[in-house]
């Protein structure tokens, strides 16, 4: 359990040792929450209390700043990255305390730390790890850079013109039915302003005798009659008109009758002109019908209720039947787009292979060189590179490591070694390997000395050690003649106050050293060889 840990480590090799269960594996859980790895709700020692994760680390010579400025983060020489986890569950990520998504985080950590556990070093096994070990000791990224473009764009024409063909063949099925249906409409030719006069025309046609009747029957009235409307109106003028400075009252009623009459008048000369537009054709109710219930069918057959609702649906079986033309076209230009990048993607894949076979064979000698070195006299490595039929996403190569301990032996893949000692001083040198061409800051072993032990856990030191030139390497340990190597040591010990028990972590001095090496080296009590073992592992 911790309740508040602060620790800095130097430049140089820094080890972390302490007893099985003590906790040496704390500063790796809590650098894989800083670089992205999901938060474990559990970590909480205090359920009501948030957990607060923060690294602080030095990057003003690891080019950087396009990385701030595109995740519109402020830049500082000193970056520092903090996880919290809170009580509900949940966790926030900060980078100089800007929210950021793990993403992000993520994104930034993988430039800033490197660790490698014992999980990892089954990894070695896998071809995808293979290949990218590869590929990161060759130290080409443009290579592989230019590869990914074209095969990223070969991928997404590819998805989009089997797309299209797959929707273009649903088309094509249903060609005959959507032509059958646009013609049928092009036929009918349905129009709104149509259909609203043949409506109107179709109510009079069905009424037309009673329409001519009654405006028979009105003209009469207002024109044909011995006594018309209008007449009675003058009669009725020449009866007042006499007296009409007699009565003021009278003189009104005249002007309104004046305009009564003029309003008549033109109002019979009206019925007398609409006799002139009620003749009619007995057959045109006929054809006027027929057409309202061809636009009714239609209606009906497509379910909708309106004659702009049928243009709209004619529009629409148009836009079918033209994408048909429109993706025949798009098929043809991105098949021919997907035949180039096929063919540049090919050449760039043949490149890669080229480089990656000189470089396989120097880092096969490089590790070889460095498997001698910790022991393995008779140890070869080679790396072995077939061609796939087809493209993938790293090329067309089968990269497969092999190896054999003995002179003579079979190569067989590196995924067949049975020895936990073997597999790990491989990817140790693997690891130092692949480091050098790498501007990672920091690089983490979490007990990468499984299965060695004896002179080997001292070669495995120096080389370790000296990748500490040119990396800030922290080890995880539970080897004396690594912890030996280090510039720096810590350890992790478990220290119980009343109930509560409690992990710490402390920097040893010279002679602290000593007496956790003698420690390492004795069984349970620490005898005075023990310490001139530690005090002679030390100088050397």
């Amino acid at each position: 359990m911790i309740k508040d840990l602060n620790i800095s480590f130097p430049v140089g090799f820094s080890v972390i040792t302490g007893e099985t269960g003590a906790g040496k594996s704390i500063l790796i859980g809590a650098l894989s929450l800083l670089m992205g790895k999901r938060a474990d709700y559990g970590v909480l020692m205090d359920k009501g209390k948030k957990c607060v994760v923060e690294g602080v680390f030095r990057i003003d010579d690891l080019n950087l700043e396009d990385f701030f400025k595109k995740n519109d983060l402020d830049y500082e020489p000193e970056t520092i990255l903090r996880r919290e986890i809170i009580p509900s569950g949940r966790s926030r990520a900060f980078i100089n305390d800007t929210p950021v998504n793990l993403d992000t985080l993520k994104a930034m950590a993988v430039n800033l730390v490197d660790i490698h556990s014992q999980h990892q070093t089954l990894e070695l096994s896998k071809p995808r790890f293979q290949s990218d070990v590869l590929d990161a000791y060759l130290d080409k990224p443009e290579f592989i850079v230019s590869y990914k473009r074209v095969f990223d764009h070969l991928k997404k024409v590819t998805e989009r013109l089997d797309q299209l063909i797959a929707e273009n063949e649903k088309i094509r099925r249903d060609e005959d039915y959507f032509r059958f249906q646009y013609d049928e409409l092009v036929a009918a030719n349905p129009d709104e302003e149509e259909l609203n006069r043949l409506v109107e025309r179709e109510k009079f046609l069905t009424h037309a005798e009673e329409v001519t009747r009654a405006i028979t029957q009105a003209n009469g009235l207002m024109n044909e009659n011995e006594r018309t409307v209008s007449g009675l109106i003058t009669e009725v003028l020449d009866a007042l008109m006499p007296v009409i400075d007699y009565f003021p009252r009278i003189g009104e009623l005249v002007e309104r009758l004046n305009s009564a009459q003029i309003e008549l008048n033109d109002i019979a000369s009206e019925i007398s002109g609409l006799g002139l537009e009620t003749d009619f054709d007995r057959d045109e109710l006929e054809q006027v019908t027929e057409r309202l219930n061809a636009i009714y069918h239609l209606q009906q057959k497509h379910h909708v209720s309106s004659v702009k609702e049928l243009v709209a649906l004619k529009e629409e079986y148009a836009s079918k039947l033209n994408g048909i033309i429109l993706n025949d076209e798009n098929i043809k230009k991105l098949a021919k787009e997907k035949k180039q990048l096929e063919k540049e993607a090919y050449r760039l894949a043949g490149e890669l292979t080229e480089v990656r076979l000189s470089g396989g064979n120097k880092l096969a000698e490089a590790v070889t060189g460095l498997l001698h070195q910790l022991g393995m006299k008779e140890g070869v490595f080679k790396v072995n590179i077939e061609k796939y039929d087809t493209l993938t996403s790293s090329g067309q190569d089968k990269i497969t490591f092999l190896f054999t301990a003995n002179k003579g032996g079979e190569m067989k893949p590196v995924s067949s070694i049975a020895s936990g000692g073997e597999l790990s001083r491989l990817m140790l040198a693997v690891k130092s390997l692949i480091t050098r061409k790498q501007l990672l800051p920091t690089v983490i072993f979490d007990e990468i000395d499984a299965g060695v032990s004896g002179d080997i856990a001292g070669k495995v030191g120096n080389i370790i050690k000296k990748m500490s030139l040119r990396h800030q390497v922290i080890a995880i340990t539970h080897l004396p003649q690594i912890a030996a190597k280090a510039d720096q040591h810590y350890k992790v010990y478990k220290e119980t106050t009343g109930e509560t028990t409690q992990t710490k972590i402390a920097r040893l001095d010279d002679e602290g050293r000593v007496e956790e090496i003698a420690g390492m080296l004795s069984d349970e009590k620490v005898s005075k060889a023990a310490v001139d073992t530690a005090k002679e592992l030390l100088m050397n």
